[in-house]
């Protein structure tokens, strides 16, 4: 699947997106495997309370599932202004 990283988590990871395989089942099993790859990911997911993500485009929690989705995306919290 492909894992996209938008604003400071694509700074802090070093990378806009990159292909991913998993056999997680949920984007918190994703998050923990990402985490455990190396210290610029547990940096970009160490304060999940600033992350939100979105499944194939729709916005959804961490509990959600990722069996069958082509695309998951982090980003910060969207301001307005």
């Amino acid at each position: 699947m492909q894992v996209l990283y938008f604003a400071w988590m694509r700074e802090r990871i070093g990378v806009p997106k990159e292909e991913v395989e998993t056999d997680a089942e949920t984007v918190a099993e994703l998050v923990d495997e990402l985490k455990a790859r190396e210290p610029r990911y547990a940096a970009a997911f160490a304060d999940m309370a600033s992350v939100r993500v979105a499944v194939d485009q729709e916005l959804t929690e961490l509990s959600a599932s990722i069996k069958g989705a082509r695309e998951v995306a982090f980003f910060p919290p969207m301001t307005g202004g």
